[in-house]
């Protein structure tokens, strides 16, 4: 019996984002072989987006400019996969949050990871053009933490991290892809 392939291509190089990815999927779809792969895909905003609209907009350019670098070269994938790290401050304080993006055929499905409150001191030290990342590894004392369990492992003592939150983001966002009946 032949293994049905699925062919992901994720926004980026990240091995969190490119590890969640896979996950996600391979809860979606147990039944197939999964070939996920990273690449370089700009966001078109800034580093450390810091609206949830800037946020939204990263994740979306990355999946756009994926599916058209496919296009050119003649390549093609089932899924193309996002995820935008942000922050906002809202009425109950500063978040960190991501928004998702999945590309599938001519689909475009957008969905938002849980948020992080955020101390207001890494806020503070986000407005004045800090990387969320680069924060959370002078505040910790740890290395390239966005690339391991990120500001989320950190503040939640490990019961939570970056992966964990995206993988679940990816499979919400992936809801309308599953069930196109449902949504037009």
């Amino acid at each position: 019996m032949q293994q049905n392939i699925i062919k992901i291509i994720v926004g980026s190089t990240n091995p969190v984002k490119i590890n969640a990815a896979t996950k996600a999927m391979a809860q979606l779809f147990p039944e197939s072989q999964l070939h996920a792969t990273g690449m370089e895909a700009p966001s078109g905003v800034a580093a450390q987006p810091m609206t949830d609209a800037e946020t939204r907009l990263g994740a979306i350019n990355r999946v756009r400019y994926c599916q058209q670098y496919h296009r050119e070269h003649q390549q093609q994938a089932d899924y193309y996969v996002a995820m935008e790290g942000g922050v906002d401050h809202f009425e109950f304080g500063p978040a960190t949050f991501a928004y998702i993006a999945i590309g599938h055929q001519q689909q475009l499905a957008i969905g938002r990871s849980a948020m992080l409150p955020l101390p207001t001191q890494v806020y503070r030290a986000l407005e004045a053009g800090e990387e969320l990342g680069h924060v959370m590894d002078k505040l910790f004392n740890t290395v390239n933490i966005k690339q391991k369990g990120g500001a989320i492992g950190l503040l939640t003592h490990g019961h939570a991290t970056r992966e964990s939150i995206y993988t679940q983001g990816i499979i919400l966002a992936m809801a309308p892809l599953l069930n196109p009946q449902f949504y037009p």
